[in-house]
């Protein structure tokens, strides 16, 4: 039995939405990619505060991203396969529409360095070329990109030199220097050091932590998952979700131990760093599968849950104009141009920021929704990605 896209659309638009929150939750206790532990905290918050850090990147930490990754892809098959059924091909549209992307992640990056909307515009171009390949070699270059390549390279250059001595990853000097400008009060300089120190920081540690290939990989994937229609409610996807769930459950415990073990079996780091790199990717994407597939199965199975899942939705469909509104309003809290919080919140205080703000953009949404067919940014980069066409 199969349903409406209607209502496939409506649980992406909530499960997209839970990426949205969660990433607000964690861009929260990190002070928005600014890590500063206060001083003469009592030890029962130092410890709470740790609980909470362990647990909320345990459950989303390089996961909500890739969520987003896969619904990226998803999203590309959904408007390419519509103007396909009308005679047109997307992709040259799709290229402008990752030019106005990257235009966003640029504004965006002006108050969040750790900004991702400018390289998944980069690394959306990907998928042009696949566009209208087979599943099979689709499915084969997306495997082919989550091994991690370039990883297993580095590991065999290790094997053979494995007394080299690493350097430090090329992000930290740039991650070091954030203080002098996160901390003061011009927000012209913390605008100028975002678009220059932090960005060439976070384009360095998207790349050393094998990022470019697992995004790459998702896009790919979201783009099958939209051609195999594994997102409209059925049993059919009901059953695919089940399997995903189990093969993910198995996959994540030996990924889990190994990547936390490297550290004590492996003495050579130019063995173990890109072993690290290669099995935390795949220990989030398993996980991440873990989270999608629970997602989906209870948005499909109780309508209790189907119900409080929906609380997602009106996030999901503004997820532009969310993502950015957080760093506006982030940064705002948290910098030294704006109330300067870093200095007095830990990871209790700030999760509660972090739900008050969720609360807020909540709101937002379904205020803004009762009156418009989309958010205000969505709207734009609608009309701007279709502008002169016919």
């Amino acid at each position: 039995m199969s349903v409406s896209s209607s209502s496939r659309l409506h649980v992406v638009d909530a499960l997209r939405g839970f990426a949205i929150v969660s990433i607000l939750l964690l861009h929260n206790i990190e002070h928005f990619d600014f890590y500063f532990t206060p001083p003469n905290l009592p030890a029962w918050m130092v410890t709470l505060d740790k609980g909470i850090w362990d647990t909320l990147f345990f459950m989303f930490g390089g996961k909500s991203y890739a969520i987003f990754a896969l619904l990226f892809g998803l999203t590309f098959f959904i408007q390419f396969n519509n103007q396909a059924q009308k005679g047109k091909d997307f992709r040259g549209r799709f290229a402008w529409r990752m030019v106005l992307l990257a235009i966003f992640g640029i504004i965006n990056s002006c108050f969040f360095e750790g900004d991702i909307l400018f390289i998944y515009a980069i690394i959306g171009f990907s998928l042009i070329p696949v566009a209208k390949l087979s599943n099979k070699a689709v499915l084969i270059t997306a495997i082919i990109l989550m091994l991690q390549p370039y990883e297993w390279y580095n590991f065999v250059v290790g094997l053979f030199h494995p007394h080299t001595v690493m350097e430090n990853p090329v992000s930290w000097q740039y991650f070091g220097k954030m203080g002098e400008y996160i901390t003061g009060e011009s927000f012209w300089a913390t605008v100028y050091g975002n678009l220059t120190n932090g960005k060439i920081g976070v384009l360095n540690w998207t790349w050393e932590n094998g990022r470019v290939f697992q995004t790459a990989s998702l896009f790919m994937l979201g783009m099958l998952a939209g051609r195999k229609k594994v997102f409209v409610l059925s049993n059919d996807s009901k059953l695919f979700w089940f399997k995903v769930l189990m093969f993910a459950v198995i996959a994540f415990i030996p990924f889990y131990i190994t990547k936390n073990g490297l550290g004590h079996w492996i003495s050579s780091e130019a063995v173990r760093r890109p072993l690290i790199t290669i099995f935390t990717s795949w220990s989030n994407l398993a996980f991440m599968f873990i989270l999608v597939a629970c997602f989906v199965l209870l948005f499909q199975q109780l309508s209790s849950s189907k119900r409080s899942l929906n609380l997602f939705s009106p996030f999901g469909r503004m997820s532009l104009t969310n993502y950015i509104m957080q760093s506006i309003l982030g940064s705002c809290i948290y910098y030294g141009f704006g109330l300067g919080l870093y200095k007095y919140t830990g990871a209790s205080y700030s999760i509660l920021i972090g739900i008050a703000l969720a609360i807020f953009q909540w709101a937002f949404c379904y205020l803004w929704l009762a009156k418009h067919k989309q958010g205000p940014l969505e709207s734009l980069w609608h009309k701007a990605t279709w502008f002169h066409s016919k």
